[in-house]
């Protein structure tokens, strides 16, 4: 009789619990209702999009403004910020700038080593991390502008140009992409992918400046502390 009573007892909390599990009809309104507001927001985002071509018709051609071309660079620059970033802690944290916490010497570097310290209101003087970085993200901005001004001929062009060669390809790939939620079913190295890692980037960064600024701390220890110490 135990085991008839078990099952017994599961039957009923089984029938008991179903009753609170919702309905077939419920879950397809709630699914009809997230397709509803993504379409709505698709559109305002579609119509933001078709207004800004008409009303710059040139900066629309050259891939300016709220277009998948900027999107995609503005994701890449934010991607290639974490790695810069995480580079940054991990050399800070293993000594592998000399000397990271001297100051420069304001007789040698003269108005180029002082910067505005907003806590006490008045100016101090950088280290030598903060230089070195300064000088590595210079770099690295020259080379994006080096890579406007003349793109080699098998790369994507932050600019659209009609007489690159890669012109068609970009045309026909940001035909496919957009819009306010991209194909996440499509994993792997692929431009869906891309998109949506671009976005995930700048939102991050985002937060990264938000939260930085409030605890008064440098982007670097915060994401240190968001990793648990794992730097330094």
């Amino acid at each position: 009789m135990a085991p008839l009573r078990t099952f017994a007892a599961l039957f009923l909390a089984a029938n008991s619990a179903s009753a609170f599990a919702p309905s077939t009809s419920v879950v397809s309104k709630v699914v009809s209702s997230s397709r509803t507001s993504t379409s709505v927001a698709s559109s305002v985002f579609d119509d933001a999009t078709k207004d800004w071509e008409e009303e710059y018709p040139q900066f629309a051609t050259w891939g300016w403004g709220p277009s998948v071309q900027a999107e995609i660079w503005n994701g890449r620059h934010a991607m290639f910020g974490w790695v810069v970033m995480c580079a940054c802690a991990y050399a800070k944290g293993h000594d592998l700038i000399p000397n990271g916490d001297a100051a420069l010497n304001l007789k040698e570097w003269g108005t180029l080593a002082t910067i505005t310290d907003g806590l006490n209101k008045g100016k101090d003087t950088i280290s030598n991390e903060r230089a070195i970085i300064l000088i590595a993200q210079v770099h690295a901005f020259f080379v994006g502008v080096a890579a406007t001004i003349a793109p080699l001929p098998f790369s994507d062009t932050l600019l659209l140009d009609p007489n690159h060669p890669m012109y068609e390809w970009q045309v026909e790939r940001n035909s496919k992409l957009g819009g306010v939620m991209p194909d996440i079913s499509k994993m792997g190295v692929n431009p869906h992918a891309e998109l949506m890692n671009g976005r995930m980037a700048m939102m991050g960064i985002i937060t990264l400046l938000a939260y930085s600024g409030i605890q008064g701390q440098s982007m670097i220890d915060t994401i240190n502390e968001w990793v648990g110490g794992a730097y330094f």
